[in-house]
């Protein structure tokens, strides 16, 4: 009986996951020929390019993309069954986790995560990414390790956890007109918005309030997250509505800005998510444990706006 050469898969992973035969080649400390010839063999055995040239780069073909998940679990599935029972030992840990949140999290507990990390375990690698609302399942292909985003359907087998709840708060400078008199609808209404949407949308649960009191807000302008509404605030009269761990963020960063609360919001609900691959990973428990712990009541950014 001939066996095949499990090198090969885990030379396919490396491969798909860099997108690059040097990379892939610098990852497995091979030569770039060395890998290329890897290649070679993964097509012959695969009966498949895998991966072809598109311009500069190259790119996987759709049997690549069809074995890319496969691929992934049986490589993770052969190091849990390969690696010794040891006790976990952050100091020497090297890894990568790719973590892909929303700019609530980054904003108000990213750096307290990478503190963290570098405390515990200083050869670890976090890499962000920015949460959007594409249906691409990253938890499942393995490019994302955690999810952090607001409770969304994230498929029946992934593991989801509650982390923290926020509320929306208004936000505008300091000496902002809107501070002279009591707050209220109306006066809400009467001020310029930003408004905060990745899809580039001018209208929200902000304009369904304010329409069932007959009132309405002039949009003027539309920004892809929460720190670029608040950045814009500086020497205008605009209004922006953000989480309060954001209003509070930019307030301990020392922006001149003020939070005020706004008619009520339903709050949002932010998750962290992990597939079930990683559910007994001993590092993968360790950085999901710390994920949450930072944004824990008791690790909560200070001067929150209370409700």
């Amino acid at each position: 009986m001939q066996f095949p050469d499990l090198n090969l898969l885990y030379a396919l992973d490396t491969l798909l996951e860099e997108g690059s035969v040097a990379a892939a080649a610098r990852r497995m400390n091979l030569s770039a020929p060395a890998m290329s010839r890897t290649l070679a063999r993964i097509r012959a055995t695969v009966g498949d390019p895998i991966l072809v040239k598109s311009g500069r780069g190259l790119t996987p073909t759709p049997r690549a993309l069809a074995l890319r998940e496969e691929v992934r679990n049986a490589v993770e599935q052969s190091r849990q069954l390969l690696r010794p029972q040891a006790d976990l030992d952050l100091s020497t840990l090297e890894r990568s986790f790719n973590v892909r949140a929303n700019d609530i999290y980054t904003g108000a507990f990213g750096q307290a995560l990478i503190e963290r990390v570098r405390a515990e375990a200083p050869l670890v690698r976090v890499r962000f990414s920015p949460e959007n609302d594409s249906a691409e399942p990253v938890l499942r292909d393995g490019s994302v390790d955690i999810f952090i985003t607001s409770l969304r359907p994230l498929g029946p087998d992934m593991h989801v956890q509650t982390m923290f709840t926020t509320r929306i708060v208004g936000v505008a400078r300091e000496g902002h007109p809107i501070f002279s008199a009591g707050i209220s609808p109306q006066s809400v209404a009467a001020f310029d918005h930003i408004s905060v949407s990745r899809l580039g949308k001018i209208s929200g649960p902000i304009d369904t309030e304010l329409a069932a009191l007959g009132l309405s807000r002039r949009v003027s302008v539309v920004v892809p997250n929460s720190l670029a509404g608040i950045f814009m605030l500086r020497d205008s009269d605009l209004i922006v509505a953000v989480p309060d761990l954001m209003a509070a963020e930019a307030q301990r960063q020392g922006l001149k800005v003020r939070a005020f609360a706004m008619f009520p919001l339903e709050p949002l609900v932010v998750v962290q998510s992990w597939h079930p691959r990683y559910q007994n990973d001993a590092a993968h428990r360790w950085i999901r444990k710390i994920v949450r712990e930072v944004c824990a009541p008791d690790a909560a950014v200070p001067g929150s706006p209370k409700p």
